[in-house]
């Protein structure tokens, strides 16, 4: 009998590990932006004052939707509506160190990115609200700093949404965010 037991005990397990399925590739793969740009690639330096160099300062988390041919800014988006700025899951910065932003102090640490886009500028908000799907969870009273800046036109289509960070002038880094033809920066001042 106890044999017996044994048995169904390791088929029901063995199935049971069986029925259990990875979940299917996203649409909007998540994707991360570093400044520096090599920071993920550190480890490969060949000396210490390399590796110091590419060490991570601010990280971008952000999920890439496709444009598929719609209209992205003013359709697909409305224009003055709050924007998780991708999909699914808000995009996040991490801030290895404090920095200055839209003039005020930010602390290191995490904050979601939240944009507020128009036909000729958008507005991009640092909130303290961590964790959250899309725009469900904004709450304007956990911004902690915003920047508005005018938006330019890309000479190409760009089919992902796209970020990048770069350094755009002694201790100022640049958040590049672009979509469909449209395209922001955004200056982060290092410490």
């Amino acid at each position: 009998m106890k044999k017996l037991l044994f048995i169904i005990a390791i088929v029901l397990t063995g199935s049971t590990v069986n029925a259990q399925e990875f979940a299917k590739m996203d649409k909007s793969p998540m994707d991360r932006a570093y400044y520096p740009s090599d920071a993920p690639h550190r480890t490969f330096k060949k000396d210490d004052a390399e590796k110091k160099a590419a060490e991570p300062q601010i990280r971008v988390t952000y999920s890439r939707p496709a444009k598929k041919g719609r209209v992205v800014f003013g359709e697909l988006l409305k224009f003055g509506e709050a924007w998780r700025v991708g999909a699914n899951e808000s995009t996040e910065i991490l801030f290895n160190n404090d920095v200055t932003f839209g003039g005020k102090e930010i602390k290191a640490g995490r904050y979601t990115v939240i944009i507020i886009p128009t036909a000729t500028e958008w507005t991009l908000k640092l909130n303290t609200e961590l964790d959250g799907w899309g725009n469900y969870g904004y709450d304007s009273s956990k911004d902690v700093a915003s920047v508005t800046v005018p938006v330019t036109k890309s000479e190409k289509e760009i089919e992902n949404l796209s970020v990048s960070l770069y350094k755009a002038s002694e201790n100022t880094v640049h958040l590049k965010i672009g979509w469909d033809t449209t395209v922001a920066e955004f200056p982060i001042t290092l410490k």
